[in-house]
């Protein structure tokens, strides 16, 4: 690849780690915001459904103006927003008399950028002159998860040198990485996928049963992700009974890092492995991943159930945005931002329906994620229905 190029990748996985920032940073303070400012579980759980509602809403009308404007104005402005919305989430509670409406508001601003960074890093990335397509989409991912690993080591080590009564200044410090990526794609060159001729109309594309059986798929990956890693810090403090630091890096922190290890093999050795069946496996294991959480008598084995959801769900979503592009090489710029948009339909439904079933059992989340095996069933069941009516396909790698 040319060195320009690489520099284009580079702002790309920063771009993944500002997502993971972004998508990240609040839930480690969720118990935080519980005590500080008197909000409830049903509470919490709307920041999570309004942070990938606002996602969902960018990924739905971005496909109409992504074009119009440009990329690279659009990805550079995406960065600006994470920038202020970070800030924000550590001065705008302070400055409204209700302090939730100024959490909602920074989630906003953020929202907006993170869900612009999740449809334009992917066809960017897709449009490098690359040929391993797969293995390259499963490496950019793994920066989300090795973003995820950094929020939470770095934030952990903050808070127990600061310690959490200075929460709020742990925001404008990530709201920097976001601000340095602003500028550095200012920098880069980017090619789209619509410069290739690979676009489909979108009228075509949902006309294709084999879209929407990948845009459910994109939905349960999202879930089965987020249903987990949104609660797991939570999880660990308030329900196994764990030291805040101790929950924090042996439940988020080690749930990022084996999905960061799935992501990175996969990005590895993609073009030697089936990637339906390797989805597949990854169902099955994010089943056994959840009940181990959950039914465990011992906390440590409960956290290491955490940390095996993760290795489970790594593949996921990069996994199915590489078979749907496989599929269907012309879907370009919309289906992607359609996909983006499945995805967060299924990172808010899952977190937030979780947060509903734990308060209809008495704040039981341990109620609320049985009910999360639901997604990666879905998942597995639909890799077969892609098997048996679409097998003149054989993907190892794109």
């Amino acid at each position: 690849m040319d060195k320009k190029y690489k520099q284009t990748l580079y702002a790309s996985y920063i771009g993944y780690i500002t997502q993971a920032i972004v998508n990240n940073l609040a839930p480690l303070l969720f118990v935080t915001f519980r005590k500080e400012f008197s909000i409830s579980l049903e509470q919490i759980g709307f920041l999570i459904t309004f942070n990938f509602g606002i996602q969902m809403f960018i990924d739905f009308i971005s496909a109409k103006f992504v074009g119009q404007i440009g990329y690279k104005a659009c990805i550079v402005a995406a960065h600006i927003l994470s920038f202020f919305g970070l800030i924000g989430l550590g001065l705008f509670p302070y400055w409204f008399e209700n302090p939730y409406h100024g959490l909602l508001l920074a989630i906003g601003l953020y929202a907006v950028g993170g869900g612009l960074i999740e449809v334009l890093i992917s066809p960017i990335v897709e449009a490098l002159p690359t040929d391993e397509k797969s293995s390259a989409m499963s490496l950019l991912h793994s920066f989300y998860c090795w973003g995820q690993v950094l929020v939470v080591v770095l934030s952990t080590l903050y808070f127990s040198t600061a310690g959490i009564n200075h929460w709020k200044y742990l925001p404008l410090l990530w709201s920097l990485i976001p601000l340095f990526n602003a500028i550095f794609f200012t920098r880069v060159p980017i090619n789209t996928l619509e410069d290739k001729g690979e676009s489909l109309p979108v009228k075509n594309l949902f006309s294709m049963k084999m879209f929407w059986i990948f845009v459910v798929m994109m939905l349960c990956s999202g879930a089965s992700e987020l249903s987990m890693s949104q609660w797991a810090s939570f999880f660990a403090e308030s329900g196994l009974n764990v030291s805040k630091t101790l929950g924090d890096l042996l439940g988020p922190c080690m749930f990022a890092v084996f999905m960061g290890l799935s992501r990175t093999y996969y990005g590895k050795n993609g073009e030697t492995i089936d990637l339906k069946k390797f989805i597949s496996f990854s169902g099955f294991l994010c089943v056994l991943s959840y009940l181990i959480a959950v039914f465990s008598p011992l906390p440590l084995l409960s956290l290491l159930g955490c940390s095996l959801c993760g290795l489970s769900v790594g593949i996921m979503w990069p996994g199915v945005f590489s078979l749907a592009s496989a599929y269907c090489p012309k879907g370009g710029t919309t289906m992607f931002a359609y996909l983006a948009l499945a995805g967060d339909i299924g990172c808010a439904a899952g977190p937030s329906l979780v947060g509903t079933f734990s308060d209809i059992f008495n704040g039981s989340l341990k109620a609320g994620l049985i009910f999360a095996v639901i997604f990666p069933l879905v998942l597995i069941s639909l890799i077969g229905v892609l098997k048996s009516k679409y097998s003149a396909i054989s993907l190892k790698a794109q």
